[in-house]
């Protein structure tokens, strides 16, 4: 029996697979000078390019929006965190997409925890589950949670 990680990832790129259609995959981003400096400020900081292994992303409001790391979490920690953010964003109204940078943005700046964050603060989670949680928020934001 696969190990709760693989299922996961299996999901994960299911659902790559299911939203991206028959195209083919994108690009690998060109690796940045350092580790930090990769960033993004298109209107769609969490589009599906990929960043350098230790990479990150951040938008110009300063939130953290890709983690050059495979996703990691349990398949229980990502369903959790996708349906915290599916009710955060149905709270809010509107286009769920458009909610995907302010949900991070509370997550990452949150003095409390929740299933959301893996019940952990952002600066505490490995950069894999940084990077699940980032594709869980946009799993929820595409209706994706199961």
């Amino acid at each position: 029996m696969p190990s709760p990680v693989v299922r996961v990832a299996a999901v994960v790129v299911a659902g790559a697979l299911a939203s991206a259609g028959c195209s083919s995959a994108p690009e690998p981003a060109a690796p940045s000078s350092s580790p930090s400096e990769a960033s993004t400020s298109s209107a769609s900081p969490t589009s599906s390019t990929s960043l350098a292994p230790d990479a990150i992303a951040v938008s110009p409001g300063g939130v953290t929006t890709k983690v050059g790391a495979p996703a990691e979490s349990t398949e229980d920690d990502y369903f959790q965190a996708c349906r915290a953010a599916r009710t955060w964003m149905d709270q809010q109204g509107g286009d769920p997409k458009t909610q995907i940078e302010p949900y991070l943005k509370t997550l990452q700046s949150a003095p409390t925890v929740g299933p959301g964050d893996f019940d952990k603060r952002w600066s505490e989670l490995s950069a894999g589950q940084q990077s699940a949680v980032i594709v869980a928020v946009e799993a929820a934001a595409d209706a994706l949670c199961g």
